[in-house]
């Protein structure tokens, strides 16, 4: 779905398209998680896999944005936001890959998830105010855009910080290691947004 969504944003005019592929992809991806926690079938492939693929998507797309607004920016999109958010996802997945395999447990807190929910709320609003009718129709599109995008990137900032604090700490203090496939084991917890 990433690659069609990629495809859509580079052959320009089909945002309202990217839009709704964009909105389903993270809806999906957001019922896979719940189904997966609610009835138990949290994998250890599947607790790789669903960050990764969340990765992607958000990644992904911040830099197709980043590609087709060109120095203006239209999409609200700028190099310093995709080096923001790359930066932290590389830093905050190379963290819990480290951490996991010395069996410390480095699920996904409040922050991430909420970094999550702010990037999946911008992304859709940067997509559509590519499109001039749109953003002619709807006088504070591009305002809320960038309240919304704004925030985000200040989230994921706060949360790239949470967790290396919260990495310094379990690092400092002596822990049992956990089993890695007891972390499968456990139905609540959600690495999404991570």
């Amino acid at each position: 779905m990433a690659v069609v969504l990629f495809v859509l944003i580079e052959a320009d005019g089909w945002w309202k398209t990217a839009t709704v592929l964009f909105a389903v992809a993270a809806a999906t991806d957001f019922l896979d998680g719940y189904i997966a926690r609610r009835y138990g079938l949290v994998t250890p492939l599947g607790r790789i896999l669903d960050p990764f693929a969340d990765k992607i998507i958000i990644c992904g797309t911040f830099v197709f944005l980043l590609s087709v607004g060109g120095s203006e920016a239209k999409s609200g999109v700028t190099a310093w936001i995709v080096v923001v958010v790359l930066a932290r996802e590389m830093f905050v997945t190379s963290l819990r890959g480290f951490l996991e395999k010395a069996g410390r447990d480095f699920s996904a807190a409040l922050s991430g998830k909420l970094k999550m929910v702010l990037q999946c709320a911008a992304v859709p609003l940067c997509l559509l105010s590519m499109d001039d009718a749109i953003v002619a129709e709807y006088d504070g599109l591009l305002r809320i855009r960038d309240i919304t995008l704004w925030v985000a990137v200040a989230v994921t900032i706060f949360s790239g910080v949470e967790y290396s604090i919260r990495a310094v700490r379990m690092l400092r203090r002596p822990e049992p290691p956990v089993d890695p496939q007891d972390l499968s084991e456990r139905p609540s917890d959600d690495t999404a947004g991570n």
